[in-house]
């Protein structure tokens, strides 16, 4: 099966248009435990379905979770799949004992290796500065990223986290071509951001929290209680919770007249902004994959991308 595929901005990877988030793929402070025979059925089912694009990084269970992948790629054809990670996070000690953010040009170049190792690969397709280092110039970390592309390390190098002028600045000392930043139908400060620029410059862009942790599946009541990553975050608190829970419920009957899921309507409506090229969906399990794939290959019409809009505004 052949997803919806596009280019990624001015690089020339061909990725699929919903990315295999894999955040939660290794258990951590944030997210409990997903049994790995699940996780390795649900990276096998996005093959099949077409979803040919990976995102991870050295930091999601302190690198656990690009071994975890790596594990499941094995025997996979290496250009059946596009692989993206980060780096930032510098542990003190041993991979688990505390971290600082390190963009330092020896630091990028070393984790670089470590991440290889981790995922078992020889290159990475999209090498990625999870966030901005307020410690180290961008011209080093610029020189860095651009000794691991001359080396055959890295294909393409981006960033993640940055604001505008971070972007802009980065731009100055080398060729970020990509960047990832958090969007989605309740909170969309990419559009009067990023966005503009990312356009201006034929940036490739891949949305984080696309889903905004779950809350734009529909599946919750504005009751729920949360010890994970939810429990941090005033979207799933109070009054705030439930008014977005109603919010995403108004998606319901969009979605039942077009046959669509809240979720895939979520994603979809992502996808028609002309600045973004996919949208990273956190995965899970094959029923998960398996709905966001379902997202691809339709188009909204523009009524129903202005409603959408406004029922989550």
């Amino acid at each position: 099966m052949m997803a919806e595929k596009i280019k990624l901005g001015r690089t020339d990877l061909q990725v699929s248009r919903v990315c295999f988030g894999c955040w939660q793929m290794a258990a951590n402070e944030y997210w409990p435990v997903v049994e790995e025979d699940r996780l390795t059925r649900a990276v096998r089912r996005a093959i099949e379905l077409g979803i040919n694009f990976f995102d991870t990084a050295d930091a999601y269970g302190d690198g656990f979770a690009e071994q975890l992948l790596g594990r499941m790629l094995k025997g996979i054809p290496r250009e059946a799949f596009v692989l993206a990670t980060k780096v930032y996070h510098h542990w003190l000690g041993e991979p688990g004992s505390p971290r600082v953010g390190d963009l330092s040009g020896d630091y990028i170049v070393w984790e670089c290796e470590q991440s290889l190792k981790r995922l078992g690969l020889d290159h990475i397709d999209l090498y990625q500065a999870h966030t901005f280092d307020v410690m180290t110039h961008l011209e080093e970390t610029a020189r860095a990223f651009e000794k691991l592309k001359k080396d055959g390390k890295i294909r393409f190098y981006g960033v993640s986290n940055f604001n505008v002028e971070q972007l802009r600045a980065a731009n100055t000392f080398g060729h970020f071509d990509t960047v990832q930043p958090r969007y989605n139908l309740l909170d969309r400060e990419f559009e009067s951001s990023l966005g503009p620029l990312c356009m201006t410059h034929n940036l490739g862009v891949l949305t984080y929290s696309s889903l905004q942790y779950g809350l734009l599946t529909g599946k919750f009541t504005g009751t729920e209680t949360f010890n994970d990553v939810r429990a941090m975050s005033p979207m799933f608190k109070g009054e705030a919770f439930r008014a977005n829970v109603e919010k995403v419920n108004r998606l319901r009957p969009i979605g039942d007249r077009l046959g669509r899921s809240i979720t895939q309507l979520s994603i979809r409506a992502l996808l028609e902004h002309p600045a973004v090229h996919c949208a990273i969906v956190g995965i899970k399990n094959e029923k998960q994959i398996e709905e966001a794939a379902g997202a691809l290959g339709w188009r909204l019409s523009r009524e129903d991308y202005y409603a959408i809009r406004q029922a989550t505004t």
